[in-house]
């Protein structure tokens, strides 16, 4: 993995708000109707090139796909794992996730109801979906042995790569699920829960080699660890939750064995969603889990107000020799642009505590985690993407005097 060692690099999290024609297919996808199946190859390799294209030109130096052949940051190892099934949620699903929700409830119900529609590219079949005829929920669940089925990632490794050959870049990574996050997924066949933790972990390696052995950085992404203190154990002792959480940690550096830690990021976030977040932990309560993973880089939100302070955590917990911080720099969930000096500030702040070397500036959280949740408008997600390069630029002029 490339390091700052003359300027400050650049990247971002990982999912980007898809193009107006794979939102298209995607709807009318799920309005039952049929598919083209070479329409939505020709759709989804265009969209791939176009998004590969302009975060190079913008300057991004690790870039991705998109994640554009993904329809979700977890559910989308239905396609790459048997095993595991879609089926319906049950009715009273959003009551059951977040503990603000006693607090916030007025928010909360008006939230529900534009959430995964308020940024959706304009497509023909929006108004149908946005007219609510397909208001259920689908929920991942086990049913059966898990094993790989690769087609699905070779599918877009070989994207990726055909959209690098057009693009100028030094560097290039792919998202994936920890098993900690994918094990919010309920189990129905594993004896138990910890049984279907690690058969997690032994499948999804497979699909980290593949990342790995096709040449790009692996970056796993694991926002359900963190999120977990408030959700599963709220109102719990803390000791629980670490108890919890160490065990999940070893799952997933059993999934990393064999992969060189200088091949992957581990991002953590406290949820995409642009809620009040006043029931996350603090960072400095589970730093030293985070720093655990065998990884060389760690992503991690720091420019939203909730966890912007944060920062000063570095004044006395040290960066392990070797290791790399990707500092969230710009927001993903609100549409006002960071400003380039603000953001060269961030940096600064990060590389007077951990060395200019181990910064790389990075985005808080992807723009759209789910083809039908994106958390801003698309022209500004890529202004921020611009902004990122421009304060990456200011603080470097500052940290290395030229």
């Amino acid at each position: 993995m490339k390091r700052s060692e003359d300027r400050i690099r650049t990247t971002h999290v990982g999912s980007l708000i898809r193009t107006p024609e794979l939102v298209e297919l995607m709807i009318r996808d799920r309005l039952g109707e049929r598919i083209d199946e070479q329409a939505y190859e020709k759709a989804l390799r265009d969209g791939v090139r176009a998004a590969v294209k302009r975060q190079a030109d913008i300057g991004i130096d690790a870039i991705d796909d998109g994640e554009y052949g993904k329809s979700n940051w977890i559910t989308y190892l239905c396609d790459r794992i048997g095993g595991l099934e879609l089926v319906k949620a049950p009715e009273d699903r959003e009551g059951k996730i977040w503990p603000e929700q006693e607090r916030f409830g007025d928010f909360y119900q008006r939230y529900a109801e534009f959430e995964s529609t308020q940024w959706l590219p304009d497509a023909p079949s929006r108004r149908r979906y946005h007219g609510g005829q397909i208001a259920e929920y689908l929920n991942v669940v086990c049913t059966s042995a898990l094993k790989y089925k690769p087609a699905p990632l070779e599918r877009d490794i070989r994207n990726f790569k055909a959209a690098l050959e057009e693009a100028e870049t030094d560097e290039a990574f792919m998202p994936v699920v920890a098993p900690c996050s994918m094990e919010i997924t309920p189990n129905q066949h594993y004896r138990t829960q910890e049984d279907y933790l690690f058969a997690l972990a032994d499948t999804l390696r497979d699909e980290y080699r593949m990342i790995v052995d096709a040449g790009f950085i692996l970056q796993v992404d694991d926002a359900i660890l963190p999120m977990q203190r408030f959700m599963l154990f709220q109102g719990k002792d803390f000791a629980e939750y670490r108890q919890w959480a160490e065990l999940r940690m070893e799952a997933l550096n059993h999934a990393l064995k064999g992969i060189p830690e200088d091949r992957v990021r581990y991002h953590i976030c406290f949820g995409s969603q642009n809620v009040p977040h006043t029931s996350d932990p603090n960072l400095r309560d589970i730093i030293d889990l985070v720093l655990r993973a065998k990884a060389q880089a760690y992503s991690i939100e720091a420019s939203n107000p909730r966890h912007e302070h944060e920062w000063q955590i570095w004044q006395d917990v040290k960066l392990p020799e070797g290791k790399i911080l990707i500092p969230g720099v710009v927001g993903h969930a609100t549409n006002i642009v960071e400003h380039p000096e603000l953001i060269a500030l961030r940096l600064e702040n990060f590389a007077e505590l951990v060395g200019r070397a181990n910064v790389i500036a990075g985005s808080d959280c992807g723009f759209s985690q789910s083809w039908n949740s994106p958390r801003v408008h698309v022209q500004v997600q890529w202004a921020k993407l611009e902004a990122l390069v421009e304060g990456a630029r200011l603080a470097s002029k500052q940290l290395w005097k030229h």
